[in-house]
């Protein structure tokens, strides 16, 4: 059980006071990169930018020690349907996604961060089904080229478990023309991992019952045999509005302990490998300082912390404790 490095706030203490949070509330924790990456450097063998470098250096500097680490790397941007921007706010150009250049930029990126991080789980693409839905027609060629990158990093990195995170939210009962063939797709690719990670965020489909979040996992249990891990995963606390994205989805505090008891009762029946819950903390300070064009999408997740934007205890945090094994 753990959480991400997700921040509550944008000051020095807050990161600090993060970090010392998880490691005394979990027997794991997720580095999380999930913005730009340094192509043009890659590509090129130009020096690496400042600002990436700063930030992983931050990080690894943070290192946990005593507590096993999941690495999760992005391929893509925020909205799953092309390659994440360079730091200058640029994309590669490709003929297919499978290219050399590009298949090669990413094996180097994702080897810097494994051996700079030296993780023990590492999901080497977020949420890749969502890529099959947004960019369907380049989904061929994604498939050769992580296959190729996981496969080298594999034989640098033996003992590391790799893994593509699957937003479970964007499985079950998915909104597409042919649900049982992506379904079908979407596992048969998946199972060819290590392990059977899980993004799961069950307010994004509107569920909001045990019995809602049981029928989500039972679908995800009949789908594999692997070991399966959240690798992130939270429910909201508050209710979510947001105009600008037609959002409005009720939640509540006990909604969120719900969710995170059963949870947790099927984590512990089915063995799971770990849970990674997404940010302890609601992070509204930090929320408060992101871009006017980014401000929405933030919002989605603000409210999901255990602990309240004050720090206060949620009936959440009490179950967190209750099971989590110090």
């Amino acid at each position: 059980m753990g959480f991400t490095s997700w921040s509550y706030g944008p000051q020095l203490v807050d990161v600090d006071t993060t970090y010392s949070f998880i490691a005394k509330n979990g027997d794991i924790y997720a580095e999380h990169i999930d913005n730009k990456i340094p192509w043009k450097a890659w590509i090129n063998n130009l020096p690496l930018p400042i600002a990436f470098t700063n930030e992983i250096n931050g990080r690894v500097q943070r290192k946990i020690s005593g507590k096993e680490l999941l690495l999760s790397v992005s391929l893509f941007n925020s909205n799953r349907d092309e390659l994440a921007e360079d730091f200058d706010g640029s994309v590669p150009s490709y003929s297919t996604l499978n290219d050399s250049s590009i298949r090669e930029a990413y094996f180097k990126h994702i080897d810097y961060l494994v051996n700079a991080f030296a993780p023990n789980y590492l999901v080497i693409v977020i949420e890749a089904n969502e890529f099959r839905l947004r960019s369907p027609t380049k989904w061929d060629a994604y498939k050769s080229l992580i296959t190729d990158v996981r496969g080298r990093i594999k034989q640098s990195y033996p003992n590391l478990k790799v893994s593509e995170s699957i937003s479970l939210h964007n499985l079950y009962e998915a909104n597409v023309n042919d649900p049982e063939l992506y379904i079908q797709e979407i596992v048969s690719h998946a199972n060819k991992n290590d392990f059977f990670a899980v993004s799961f965020y069950p307010f994004l489909k509107n569920l909001k019952t045990p019995t809602e979040f049981q029928q989500v996992l039972d679908f995800l249990h009949s789908k594999t045999s692997k070991p399966i891990a959240f690798v992130e995963t939270a429910h909201i606390a508050e209710n979510l509005v947001i105009p600008n994205l037609n959002v409005s989805i009720d939640g509540n505090e006990n909604e969120q302990k719900q969710y995170l008891e059963t949870l947790i009762a099927n984590a512990k029946n089915q063995e799971y490998d770990f849970i990674i819950w997404w940010a302890h903390r609601d992070f509204d300070a930090l929320w408060q300082t992101f871009p006017n064009e980014v401000k929405d999408l933030g919002q989605i997740w603000r409210d999901t912390g255990i602990l309240d934007e004050h720090g206060r205890e949620r009936a959440a945090y009490t179950v967190w404790q209750n099971n989590f094994i110090k």
